[in-house]
């Protein structure tokens, strides 16, 4: 019957989410066959756009233009989350039963030992919900200073608005790059194509026009743009229908939302809990069995063998890698770089490869136009005008050579020449075509079509050269001398972009790709974008930590050539888009590795090369801020992206520079590979002491005539341990590990838990001579001596061994711990010496025990960490390395 109405409820839900989406759909079909008047109508608007009054009133009604697929009441989710987790729920049973025994069945009720493991249970939970929330408010504080905008007309005149304030009539220019703010109806679009595969799935990008004739589904709508869509494309203006919850995303969100896939970190962490857990499930029932045969009760052997098993799993690890992961992105805001996802912090220290575009990041993204010759190689006013009316004119994503063309304009004095024309129409940059064109018409009605872009790309669609004889027929032996003329340029470390025209237009007044035909090159423009003084000491920095910097660019190989080999990357072996498509996959693979400069990449190219790296085993970052890096940005390990970027691109990032600068970077990786060691030693710590730990009172259990430590002892015990270690996110690293990435090694964490873990035993088996033989904790009387005993010795041993495996070297000379970590390790060493000295110990079921036993607790502690010091060294020679 339960089982029936939580399937009900489910289908409920589901049928709510299914007549909510349908209702959208319905409405944006509706919209979609109304007129533009209609809709102007219907949202009480005109071309002036809303009033300032009225877009705040619209507002307060609608509410913020955001999707919220979380679940309400986070705070409380995420506390309970933190109290019930496979760990913790091993310990309410044992508090469960606690109860049962010591209370409901009990000659004399005693509720000690169930409220101190309520206490322990919420005070773990606690540490991590409090780790975990000032994480939340920190990384939301830093996501609040990336904010993505959209250009509104209010008022009459056009602002740029941050996209969560958009409303419903709200008339919105978008270009390429853009993230569509809402859903809209398109009222002017120009050559558009959007990418909906956030809805569909389909890479395939969709064209979008401002009618629409059928409606097979809600894809089908050609006039209707989607919230969370992105323009690849062309320009549009459009009026926003619905915002938020209320657009076709917001109905799917829950469904459409997908956890992204677990780093190598995340999967790694997974993958040692589950090893533990299978680990503790085998010795769970050893335990079990050995202590009904051997202490005739079987509900207390239960209670004991779930309590040893708890006790071997590292329960602080969620708190510690929080802790540590927080630590690293509250360093690198502070150097100016938000972190927008806290396993990418580990994610950096993993990386040994970083791809990245050359303009902008390399260079110093200031172009400056260097040059404007005409096809004779001549200084050409002629040329500059031209280009200059092409990038005036044109309304999508004004590029850094537009804007260079356009300052150079202003210093030549012929700024002012685009008063003599009015631009009739345009058709957008694509990458396919890697050029962009407008039509212009002069005073006296003479139309002419101006295109610029690639060189390679331009000589494609002219049929024609102007020389200074005139224009002549652009022959094979003419294309080789200009392609001498542009690669020479491109020697000279220039990026040349090609411009042409035609005077012979059509009548209709709408443009296309087919009119980029049998056109009349005219000369070329070139660009100076000379490298950062900051990036080979980045670059060199970077490898000097094992990381391997690649240049992905669509830029000529000429220009990119320059440029790398001034940053001293490799250039002998270098690839272009054209060979990449030619590779299959195992090839691309093969070729990725001794390639360090990939130039004129497609997006999807770039992404083919990120993958093939990924899958030859490197952990790849990216770093890009245009529109064709959304897809490399998506593929990589981790995301990197700037403040300045396009919408789509800060999307997808994982992290955000505030600073285009890759010092920065080297920065990050410092900060990824300091907090993937010092978890590393937390577990190396707590794996190899509750490991010990375990097997010693398996041994033990067999041979004393009661149990060497309650229940409760074990777990106030762990818990005290890693309570030791709270200072571990904030513990120095030697420079030495953090040279190379950092990636996890299963076998060898492993290979340290059995051999710390079985010199833990051995220790732990001599300690069991001297409490047995020579305190005379001896008998069954005396049992709770022994318990107080092995319990002071237990925390103290796995306290001060900290300092032992948290490095390679003498630790407290060579390598001293940071203050935090000497606080919480001396905060716990003195806890643990008032519980077993004074009479607090009675509140745990222990008797104080009297100064003779510190002079054998020191000498046990001693031969422990001479022991554990000595080991350490042999492994090291062994194996030649530690963390």
């Amino acid at each position: 019957k339960n089982n029936t109405s939580k399937m009900s409820y489910f289908h409920l839900n589901q049928n709510l989410y299914f007549m909510k989406e349908n209702i959208i759909t319905n409405k944006l079909n509706d919209y979609s066959k109304m007129t533009i008047e209609e809709a102007f109508k219907e949202f009480n608007v005109n071309t002036d756009g809303l009033s300032l009054d009225e877009a705040e009133d619209r507002l307060r009604e609608y509410g913020k233009n955001i999707i919220d697929i979380k679940e309400k009441n986070q705070v409380l989710k995420r506390f309970i989350n933190a109290i019930i987790n496979p760990f913790n729920l091993a310990l309410i049973l044992v508090a469960f039963l606690t109860l049962v025994t010591d209370v409901f069945f009990a000659e004399k009720p005693s509720y000690a030992t169930f409220i101190t493991l309520v206490l322990i249970i919420l005070v773990s939970g606690a540490i991590s919900f409090i780790e975990e929330q000032k994480s939340e408010i920190e990384a939301n504080k830093l996501k609040k200073m990336i904010q993505n905008k959209i250009d509104v007309i209010r008022n009459g005149k056009s602002q740029e608005i941050n996209i969560e304030e958009a409303v419903p009539g709200d008339i919105v220019y978008l270009s390429s790059g853009d993230i569509i703010p809402g859903d809209v109806k398109f009222i002017e679009t120009k050559d558009l194509f959007v990418d909906e595969s956030t809805l569909t799935g389909e890479a395939k990008n969709v064209e979008k026009v401002t009618t629409n004739d059928s409606f097979d589904d809600i894809s089908s709508l050609k006039n209707i743009g989607f919230m969370g869509t992105n323009i690849v494309s062309g320009t549009a203006k459009a009026i926003i229908l619905t915002t938020g919850q209320s657009t076709y995303f917001g109905s799917m969100a829950k469904s459409l939302s997908t956890d992204k896939e677990k780093s190598g970190f995340e999967k790694g962490i997974q993958e040692i809990s589950s090893w533990l857990l299978r680990f503790m499930a085998i010795m769970m029932p050893i335990l079990f069995i050995i202590n009904v045969l051997t202490k005739k009760s079987w509900i207390n052997a239960l209670m004991f063998s779930i309590t040893i098993g708890v006790g071997l799993m590292p329960e602080m690890l969620p708190v510690i890698t929080t802790s540590t992961l927080a630590k690293g992105a509250t360093a690198m805001a502070k150097k100016k770089t938000i972190v927008k996802r806290l396993s990418a912090i580990q994610s950096f220290g993993q990386m040994d490869v970083l791809c990245t575009d050359k303009t902008g990041t390399l260079t110093e993204n200031k172009v400056i136009l260097e040059k404007y010759i005409d096809c004779n190689g001549k200084e050409d006013l002629r040329i500059l005008r031209h280009a200059y009316l092409n990038s005036y004119f044109q309304t999508g994503l004004k590029n850094i050579m537009d804007i260079a063309i356009i300052n150079r304009a202003k210093k030549e004095e012929i700024f002012e020449v685009n008063k003599k024309y009015i631009k009739e129409d345009e058709i957008p940059f694509d990458f396919e075509r890697r050029r962009m064109s407008v039509v212009i018409k002069d005073e006296s009605g003479k139309r002419q079509l101006i295109t610029k872009g690639a060189v390679k790309e331009m000589l494609k669609i002219c049929s024609f050269v102007q020389l200074e004889n005139g224009v002549i027929d652009l022959t094979q032996e003419k294309i080789k001398d200009l392609e001498q003329m542009y690669e020479s340029l491109g020697e000279d470390g220039l990026r040349v972009v090609a411009v042409a025209q035609k005077n012979e237009i059509h009548g209709i007044e709408s443009f296309g790709i087919e009119d980029e035909k049998d056109m009349v090159l005219i000369g070329f423009v070139g660009f100076l974008d000379p490298p950062k003084s900051s990036a080979k000491p980045a670059i060199d920095a970077l490898k000097k930590h094992g990381v391997e910097t690649k240049v992905l660019t669509g830029d000529s190989e000429k220009v990119a050539i320059i440029v790398c080999k001034e940053l001293g990357i490799p250039t002998d072996n270098y690839l272009v888009g054209s060979k990449v498509d030619k590779l299959t996959d195992e090839e691309l693979k093969k070729e990725s590795e001794n390639c360090y400069l990939f130039a004129r990449l497609s997006p999807y190219q770039k992404q083919r090369v990120v993958k093939a790296l990924q899958e030859n085993g490197h952990t790849v970052g990216y770093m890009g801020d245009g529109i064709n890096d959304a897809l490399p940005l998506k593929q990589s390990d981790v995301g990197i992206s700037v403040d300045k970027a396009v919408d789509i691109a800060k999307e997808t990032a994982d992290i955000i520079l505030l600073e285009k600068d890759l010092n920065v970077l080297e920065e990050g990786v410092v900060s990824g590979r300091k907090t993937f060691t010092n978890i590393l030693k937390y577990l190396k710590m707590a794996t190899s002491g509750n490991f010990g730990n375990m097997i010693s009172i398996v041994i033990l259990s067999l041979f004393l005539p009661f149990l060497p430590l309650l229940p409760l002892h074990i777990l106030v015990q762990n818990l005290l341990c890693d309570f030791a270690q709270i200072g571990m996110p904030f513990d120095n690293v030697e420079d030495k590990y953090i040279l190379k990435p950092k990636k996890w090694n299963i076998n060898n964490l492993k290979n340290i838990m059995f051999r710390f873990g079985f010199l833990s035993t051995a220790i732990d088996l001599l300690s069991f001579a001297v409490f047995w033989y020579i305190l005379k904790y001896n008998s069954v009387d005396k049992a709770v001596y022994y318990q107080c005993a092995w319990f002071m010795f237990g925390i103290l041993s796995q306290t001060l061994v900290i300092y032992i495996m948290r490095t390679d070297k003498l630790s407290i000379i060579k390598n001293r711990a940071s203050s935090k970590l000497v606080t919480s390790t001396l905060t716990i060493a003195a806890i643990t010496l008032i519980i077993g000295l004074t009479h607090v110990a009675y509140v745990f079921n222990l008797v104080p025990l009297g100064l003779k036993y510190i002079s054998y607790l020191a000498l046990l502690l001693a031969i422990y960490l001479i022991s554990a010091q000595s080991l350490k060294n042999r492994y090291i020679r062994k194996h030649e390395e530690w963390l």
